[in-house]
């Protein structure tokens, strides 16, 4: 690809590099330690085990010297990889200004807004920073659609992972997360998303978008659904941790239309899908609509800098002087981090890159789905992609201990993934958004050897 001279010099030239199967003994003395006197909630670790010394661009090394291909990218926040030189500068530099000062504004905090009044659209008028976690900026979605409402029930989609914090965690719908819980924030209620591979509705495949979207309308017209009026909806505009499950746009217009019909109010999580991992700079803008309010953190932050931020209508903008604050609004770093890294993507076309790279890795996924009995289906829009691991492809039993293998496998040749869905059965891929093609494409073909090796585990017994 044509870019890739300009994304090339961000990533280690060499990758993948494994010059001990990982973990190595520099990472098991770490991860010992970790063990030792870390919460037993550490999760990344386990599934992939190592300690990590340097990052760069798309590539990743350990303590022993492994070099890694990031096919991860931090669950998306590493958007523009690992030490890019631009943002490392100007970061830098706010360090020696001034960095924290709540939400009295700054130049550096002005530049930030205004780089996202250039990439939100126009009907997007207001922006509020929250604290430093995507979790945050769901709950000020939240707290602000309640505030104007006077509602105060949510509806949620199954297969959405919003966060782990009080409302976020309860419009989270993975068991996994809630269970042993008790009681979370009350008034959220779940229906089904448009996962066509695994049809909720029984319909045929080709309506279950339209059944997705018109269940929605019944809950909300029958007086008899048990759903109270609520004071939003709120949807991944491609929902990620429930296995990359991509909409279409008759399902989000016809959500949109449904919204405005009962005056409720859409709130788009962009948190993972948002800053150019789909292709475009807003996941919704593939499908021709606006939401009331979007959440954003993860890339926002231009390089791992802590920041979440909310977007909504001039409509909207009726809070009363400190009626929610929040003391890590005012991380004047993730500021300039955040509108180096925005404006970068803007004059190198990142976008782009991720739309037209993304659609050749598909073209390599897809070929595995068709000639491996293992891969349910190939998943993907942008940079944003998936494989669904099944015992079998009729009757499309979820296969977790081959996802985990997947990843086990591949991180010990060298590359990084992640695992999610509804069964934990999808083998999840995020990569940072400056990968080079040659770097995507040996991971794919890593990743590919990785599962047919596991299928051929699985016909030998």
């Amino acid at each position: 690809m044509e870019d890739d001279k300009i994304f090339e010099p961000l990533s280690l030239k060499h990758a993948p590099d494994i010059k001990v199967t990982p973990p190595g003994p520099k990472s098991q003395a770490i991860l010992k330690y970790q063990s030792e006197h870390e919460s037993s909630a550490v999760s990344y670790s386990k599934g992939m085990p190592m300690a990590l010394k340097l990052g760069k661009g798309a590539t990743l090394v350990d303590v022993d010297d492994n070099v890694f291909i990031d096919m991860f990218g931090g669950a998306g926040v590493m958007a523009l990889g690992s030490s890019h030189p631009e943002i490392l500068k100007v970061a830098h530099e706010q360090i020696d200004q001034v960095t924290h000062s709540l939400d009295i504004p700054t130049p550096t905090r002005q530049k930030m807004v205004e780089t996202l009044m250039k990439i939100l659209p126009d009907e997007l008028t207001r922006v509020f920073f929250g604290g430093p976690t995507g979790s945050d900026a769901v709950e000020q979605a939240i707290k602000l659609a309640r505030y104007n409402t006077g509602r105060y029930e949510v509806i949620a989609f199954e297969g959405a992972y919003h966060g782990m914090t009080g409302t976020a965690l309860a419009l989270t719908s993975d068991e996994g997360h809630r269970e042993g819980l008790g009681p979370l924030t009350p008034g959220v209620r779940f229906i089904p998303f448009p996962y066509t591979y695994r049809n909720p509705f029984g319909c045929p495949d080709e309506n279950v978008d339209l059944q997705a979207a018109e269940t929605l309308e019944r809950v909300l017209s029958d007086s008899h659904s048990g759903y109270s009026k609520p004071a939003a909806v709120i949807l991944e505009s491609v929902q990620g941790e429930g296995g990359t499950i991509i909409p279409t746009t008759r399902f989000m217009k016809r959500v949109r239309e449904i919204c405005d019909k009962h005056d409720v109010l859409l709130i788009c999580d962009e948190i993972q899908a948002g800053l150019g991992r789909t292709g475009k700079m807003f996941a919704f803008q593939h499908f021709d609509i606006v939401p009331d309010i979007i959440t954003m953190s993860k890339a926002l932050g231009g390089m791992g800098f802590p920041i979440s931020a909310i977007a909504y209508k001039e409509k909207l903008n009726t809070w009363p002087t400190g009626k929610t604050i929040g003391t890590f609004r005012g991380n004047m770093i993730a500021f300039a981090a955040g509108a180096a890294g925005l404006n970068w993507m803007l004059d190198n076309k990142v976008c782009e890159h991720a739309a037209e790279l993304g659609k050749k890795c598909m073209v390599k996924l897809k070929e595995l789905e068709a000639g491996c009995s293992i891969v349910g289906e190939a998943r993907g829009i942008g940079l944003m992609m998936a494989i669904e691991m099944v015992k079998d492809k009729k009757t499309k039993e979820p296969a977790p201990d081959f996802a985990k293998k997947v990843r086990t496998y591949a991180h010990r040749r060298g590359v990084m993934i992640e695992v999610g869905g509804h069964y934990n059965n999808v083998a999840r891929l995020l990569p940072p958004l400056i990968i080079t093609e040659e770097l995507a494409m040996t991971a794919i073909g890593i990743i590919s050897d990785v599962i047919r090796d596991i299928e051929k585990e699985a016909k030998e017994g």
